[in-house]
């Protein structure tokens, strides 16, 4: 029996403020750590917060200052991975023995441009992928560039532990970013891959995380781990260019979702709606084999020779230099 034990975090980011959130990012896997996790997922671009006034302001005004200054307060606590910016989480992961899905707004390589990216972080072998997402979400759109297929990998963990011979053994696990998990052609990328643990971040909607999280789990047979975030108007800055438009639609942006499925459905945890929290399972490994006695949407029930999926992972970038 292999038992992989996950946490995932329900918790608002240190709003547009890169260093805190991962001081917080820090916090959490520690704090995971200490209850026994060897898995641990945070939501949808948590370092350094989710754009919520893409959706609650008047964001698509073109030429709008208070908008630009919104955008440019975004592009400076945006993460550059090559600065080295999660460098302290990835040793933190190798310290605690932890893989981590983190999700950042990433910074491209041009500098100017965000990429809404979900970085894999492996105990051993640090950042082993970044999975841009693949097309950004109704007002996500003026915030974030088009990602592409580099990231959709599964990657093999030894973060299960075996009761019975002692030791960590390997767990294959995979993740998207919020709306891409809708996406069925994504969801089987990854299930042809065999993953076992499917990582599902959010920027926080229990009404649309919990439906999904539910139908992933089993349609793939796998355990979904889902994690969003809350956010209300204690978390942003009262100086935020654009505070006041936000505050005219609504005063909580996101109110978490974060919940962890069985691979026949059954919710295993779930966080209280608007509450900041860690919640936790232990995961059986044998409940995957078991459910794909019936249902195999990558092997007994498919029929590549009539439906088949090409997967390009070409890392696009906007110029090559020879």
């Amino acid at each position: 029996m292999k038992v992989v034990k996950v946490a995932s975090a329900q918790l608002a980011s240190v709003f547009m403020n890169r260093e805190a959130s991962l001081a917080k990012v820090l916090d959490a896997m520690s704090e995971a750590a200490a209850n026994g996790a060897t898995l641990m997922a945070f939501p949808e671009t948590f370092v350094p917060g989710y754009p919520s006034w893409a959706d609650f302001s008047d964001a698509s005004t073109f030429d709008d200052p208070a908008q630009k200054a919104a955008y440019a307060i975004y592009l400076d606590n945006a993460v550059d991975i090559a600065r080295g910016d999660l460098d302290d989480v990835v040793a933190l992961a190798a310290e605690l023995g932890m893989f981590v899905y983190l999700g950042i707004a990433e910074r491209s390589s041009s500098g100017h441009s965000i990429y809404c990216t979900l970085v894999a972080i492996d105990p051993v072998g640090g950042i082993v992928s970044a999975h841009r997402k693949l097309k950004p979400t109704y007002g996500e759109r003026l915030m974030w560039a088009d990602g592409d297929g580099n990231g959709l990998v599964v990657h093999e963990a030894d973060i299960a532990s075996d009761p019975a011979s002692g030791g960590n053994h390997g767990v294959k696990v995979s993740g998207l970013n919020c709306w891409e998990n809708w996406m069925p052609l994504a969801r089987t990328a990854m299930y042809a891959q065999g993953t076992e643990v499917h990582i599902a971040t959010w920027p926080g909607s229990p009404g649309t995380s919990h439906d999904i999280s539910r139908f992933v789990a089993r349609e793939g047979r796998v355990f979904v781990v889902s994690s969003g975030a809350v956010l209300g108007k204690q978390h942003v800055p009262a100086d935020f260019p654009v505070l006041d438009q936000m505050l005219e639609i609504a005063d909580t942006w996101a109110s978490g979702g974060s919940i962890i499925v069985s691979p026949d459905g059954e919710t295993l945890a779930a966080g209280e709606p608007h509450e900041e929290c860690i919640i936790y399972a232990d995961l059986d490994l044998a409940l995957v084999r078991g459910e794909h006695q019936n249902f195999d949407p990558v092997g007994h029930y498919s029929r590549p020779d009539v439906l088949q999926l090409t997967v390009d992972r070409t890392r696009r970038e906007p110029a090559t230099f020879i």
